[in-house]
């Protein structure tokens, strides 16, 4: 049963990804630029899942690995003009190395104390943010001057085929022997130990990986916005939409985080008109799917009946 839903999944995945790749030719840019956001999104979406949904640890802080990426790609620019590549590799490694930094002394602890870390890095970063001003831009935001490409079609491509490699590879080490481990351990941290695995090792591993695709993904998407600010990467509320968007999609199933992330920015642009109401109403869109389709829009999409 398990490698029948497996199957099943990819074969939507692909099928979404072969369909996505033709809109540019009947969409306008409009809505390849909410597709371009929400694939970003969907991107940090997923490396959520891979720390939640299989490690079990839960992460109130996804935007401090984001926003650390972010950051530190736009700074270079902002102040060296370095080449646009070499921005984005130090911003995946300024994040890998921030992911360290928060990883280590936060998986001494367990449960909600772990969450608190998190969440309380993301506020130490926020205030970092505003107090440099003069290096990060503060409150009013961070200028980055380059961008990747000023067309629509390009930006979107780059987006989509970053989102389906990135979840290929979080997808296929979700069902490697390592995520396995990480799993068990989720589910119990004591038992997996007694059984000869490193529960804090794997976890570890785990939270740079995702650090890794999170700051990467927030690199790209600062050259895309041309401009980095604490609302669209830092924001606590930005870290709950990501939550939300992995939840929806469908926990401890990786590639239903896209699916959660282009629902969340779809209804929150087409519910616009109501103002300040819209959140209300896509969150509460999202508690009714989450409370009647605990497998999320993935299962209910493809189907599966239980978690694969």
């Amino acid at each position: 049963m398990r490698s029948f839903s497996t199957a099943r999944v990819l074969l939507f995945a692909l099928g979404v990804i072969v369909l996505a790749s033709f809109l540019p030719l009947g969409v306008s840019g409009y809505i390849l630029g909410l597709l371009t956001i929400a694939y970003y999104f969907g991107v940090f979406a997923m490396s959520w899942d891979l720390l939640f949904g299989f490690a079990g640890e839960v992460n109130f802080g996804p935007t401090f690995l984001i926003g650390t990426g972010a950051y530190a790609a736009g700074i270079l620019d902002n102040l060296y003009q370095l080449p646009i590549w070499i921005c984005l590799v130090a911003g995946a490694l300024a994040a890998v190395i921030g992911g360290v930094v928060l990883a280590l002394p936060a998986l001494r602890v367990r449960g909600p104390y772990f969450g608190l870390t998190t969440l309380v890095a993301v506020l130490m970063l926020q205030n970092f943010i505003v107090v440099a001003a003069g290096l990060t831009g503060g409150e009013i935001g961070l200028v980055v001057p380059d961008v990747i490409s000023v067309s629509d079609t390009t930006n979107y491509e780059i987006a989509l085929w970053f989102m389906a490699i990135s979840g290929a590879i979080l997808f296929s080490l979700s069902r490697s022997p390592v995520g396995l481990i990480l799993q068990a351990s989720g589910q119990d941290a004591v038992q997996a130990g007694a059984l000869g695995f490193n529960v804090t090792k794997h976890k570890l591993a785990a939270f740079i990986i995702s650090a890794f695709f999170s700051g990467l993904a927030g690199a790209l998407m600062v050259f895309y916005l041309g401009t980095a600010s604490v609302g669209t990467l830092v924001d606590i509320t930005v870290g709950v939409q990501i939550i939300i968007a992995a939840v929806l999609g469908g926990r401890r199933t990786i590639l239903g985080a896209v699916l959660g992330a282009i629902f969340l920015i779809a209804m929150s642009e087409a519910l616009r008109p109501l103002g300040d109401l819209s959140n209300f109403v896509v969150f509460a869109i999202a508690l009714i799917v989450v409370l009647l389709f605990p497998n999320g829009l993935l299962g209910l999409l493809t189907g599966t009946k239980e978690n694969i």
